[in-house]
């Protein structure tokens, strides 16, 4: 295994790690969840990065990045849903994971047509990760109860996430469509 997916595979091993952290409620675990969310977001960048200076591209690292950021993402929404339990921050969290449903069905789909090409990963995509990644840092590295800035800077950011979330979605259907037509004669 080369390392850009030595760095993806501890992405994903972080991924408990932080919310155990996040789970203990204390001022120091929050702080260390948050911080280990931000690392994680940031072997994001850096395994993609290096997979390409170095040519180490392989089949498996396509694969396995994406879902990577699924994962750290919809782990990181479900622990603040659940701890927060604010409407405000569920609703655009159902934005974001049943967008991420749609898409990685519709991929699926359009791989077993062999249209796989028309849902290619796009540069939107990349920007709403980065807003996802930055809100949730934010918002993981608040207490509960807690109204600070970053909080809020943290629910404007998910919010601008999840309508880059439904525009590349809108985008993504589009591009299928002719092949999803086709599918529904």
């Amino acid at each position: 295994m080369n390392l850009p997916n030595v760095i993806t595979v501890a992405r994903i091993l972080l991924i408990p790690v932080f919310i155990v952290l996040y789970m203990l409620q204390k001022d120091w675990s929050i702080f260390s969840a948050s911080v280990l969310f931000a690392l994680a977001a940031i072997t994001d960048w850096l395994d993609g990065y290096l997979a390409r200076r170095l040519n180490q591209t392989t089949p498996f690292g396509a694969f396995l990045d994406p879902v990577a950021d699924k994962l750290i993402v919809v782990a990181a929404l479900i622990i603040l849903v659940s701890y927060h339990n604010d409407p405000w921050l569920t609703l655009p969290s159902l934005v974001i994971v049943g967008r991420e449903i749609v898409i990685s069905a519709l991929r699926e789909w359009m791989a077993e047509i062999n249209d796989s090409v028309a849902v290619a990963v796009s540069y939107l995509g990349k920007i709403e990760t980065t807003l996802q990644m930055i809100a949730l840092t934010l918002l993981m590295s608040q207490p509960v109860g807690n109204d600070s800035i970053a909080l809020q800077a943290g629910y404007v950011l998910l919010y601008l996430a999840a309508v880059m979330t439904l525009w590349s979605m809108w985008q993504y259907l589009r591009a299928a469509w002719s092949s999803l037509s086709r599918g529904l004669r």
